[in-house]
């Protein structure tokens, strides 16, 4: 048995699954340095009231949440360790990939460490949303894919269809990547695969595994839809699809791997070898096309890189034999100094590890709000806390705490208990499906309102208190949403006040 183990640690599979833990390892020790994220605060509390829907998502994210709460309870590191988990195995995935596509363990190596080093990948090993789960579905797809058209198998199209709907209860985008493979289908001598009961029959368990949440969506008159309209035309008006062609190469991928990614679209597309491989190359084509016609934001992408990374890494080995053995360990030291630049730079710039007000946490800063938004949480809770103890006994027997975002209204949920804070409402996402305080209350704590929105809302309202955080850190809260108000006598009644609170964000 022992023999066995060392057998397999010593493989090509087990080489792999060492690396992807290294970088489990390094998540888990450095995921705990700052605090929740708004996004994952809505997770927290939607795995605490599961269906086989939300608003905002499918319900796959938050019941691997659920899980992480019966495991680890509240740690923050505990709570992102299974999203790590998710993008450290697709490196054992691109590995695979490249292993299928003729690629010896240097290749399959490289393929890996490539992967591993991309900037949302690190990213998302960081914090705990469904973009994880989405991509390792989507690998898993270009990863089936693969081995359909090598071993010419068409039962891998039941994996295939299991995948895509596995993606669809984790995400939506994941249409697009079926679309994508529909697109491949057609353009290549894959089309026989249409008279196959194979195919439909994957399309089929698909179909199946999607069809809780369609029939959620369904009662909920396909919510979902409005919240997606919403959110993309927020994305458009603030501009945050414009930069879609240009972050492929630092986003999507490591601006140290953009040449083997190059490499990679032109073995599916162009080069001898990927010619049984062209259903990949066109799946790639036909997604990214129709994600920048949808002006979707750069990262919805993510999950079309590991399959082209793990031809590049292929094709740069082969290209690498042609060489003097001199040459080819000069062209090698290249690569992987490029990769090991990459990936340190990169995960300073993405993972949270550096101390708050450093140097490197000012230029995090500058460059994207992922930290700062992970900041203050607790904060808010203590002077929500604070205003609340003020009140009379009786009063506060009788008053509640209203948010305007899920940030906030998860925040207070996750730290409130502590204090004896009451149950948080929020009209975002669905938080509103959770409805208001059954006590109706006319003494209300309102965080993430401005004084003139307060006073609108109630006959008497007046600033209480200052949402600051202990390290002064310029956020979202701090900047946007800087006072707690304390307000008296709701001008409408709850019921019809709740019908036209609902928000999406």
């Amino acid at each position: 048995m022992g023999n066995r183990v060392k057998a397999w640690v010593k493989s090509d599979t087990g080489v792999l699954v060492l690396l992807a833990v290294v970088r489990v390892v390094l998540h888990t020790l450095t995921n705990g340095q700052y605090g929740f994220h708004r996004d994952e605060l809505q997770t927290l509390d939607d795995a605490r009231h599961l269906d086989w829907g939300f608003v905002a998502y499918p319900p796959i994210t938050p019941l691997i949440g659920r899980a992480e709460l019966v495991l680890f309870g509240t740690s923050l590191a505990g709570f992102r360790f299974f999203a790590a988990v998710a993008v450290s195995f697709v490196m054992v995935v691109a590995g695979w990939i490249a292993k299928e596509l003729g690629g010896e363990r240097r290749e399959q190596v490289l393929a890996a460490v490539a992967v591993g080093i991309a900037p949302v990948s690190l990213t998302q090993g960081a914090v705990m949303q469904y973009v994880s789960f989405d991509y390792l579905s989507g690998v898993l797809v270009t990863y089936f894919a693969v081995r359909l058209v090598k071993t010419e198998d068409p039962r891998w199209w039941l994996a295939i269809g299991a995948a895509l709907g596995l993606g669809m209860e984790t995400r939506y985008t994941m249409g697009f990547v079926a679309l994508g493979i529909v697109g491949g289908v057609l353009l290549t001598p894959a089309r026989r695969y249409l008279v196959s009961k194979w195919l439909w029959l994957g399309v089929g368990v698909s179909v199946l595994i999607f069809l809780p949440n369609i029939l959620w969506q369904w009662r909920n008159h396909f919510i979902s839809l409005d919240f997606l309209s919403h959110i993309h035309k927020r994305d458009v008006r603030q501009g945050r699809s414009a930069g879609f062609l240009p972050q492929q190469a630092w986003i999507c991928v490591n601006i140290f791997t953009v040449p083997l990614t190059l490499l990679g679209l032109w073995f599916y597309l162009v080069r001898e070898e990927g010619k049984r491989y062209r259903l990949l190359g066109w799946t790639f084509v036909v997604t990214f096309e129709l994600f920048y016609l949808a002006r979707a934001r750069s990262y919805y992408t993510m999950a079309l890189y590991p399959m082209l990374l793990a031809a590049g890494s292929v094709a740069f080995g082969k290209w690498l034999d042609g060489l003097r053995p001199a040459r080819a360990k000069f062209m090698q030291g290249i690569q992987w100094a490029g990769l090991a630049v990459g990936g340190v730079v990169f995960t300073l710039l993405v993972v949270p590890v550096a101390p708050i007000g450093s140097h490197v946490w000012r230029v995090t800063s500058k460059l994207h709000d992922q930290f700062r938004e992970e900041i203050g949480w607790p904060e808010l809770a203590e002077s929500v806390a604070q205003v609340f103890a003020s009140l009379p006994a009786d009063e506060r027997a009788r008053t509640g705490i209203l948010t305007g975002n899920y940030g906030e209204g998860g925040a207070l949920n996750l730290y409130g208990a502590q204090y004896g804070l009451p149950h948080a409402m929020s009209g975002t996402n669905s938080f509103w499906y959770r409805g208001y305080d059954p006590r109706q209350p006319q003494t209300v704590v309102l965080v993430g309102f401005d004084l003139d929105e307060g006073q609108e809302l109630f006959e008497s309202c007046a600033v209480a208190a200052n949402n600051v955080n202990r390290y002064l850190v310029v956020n979202e809260e701090s900047k946007e949403h800087p006072d707690i108000l304390l307000c008296r006598n709701l001008k409408k009644t709850w019921p019809e006040f709740w019908n036209s609170f609902r928000r999406f964000g």
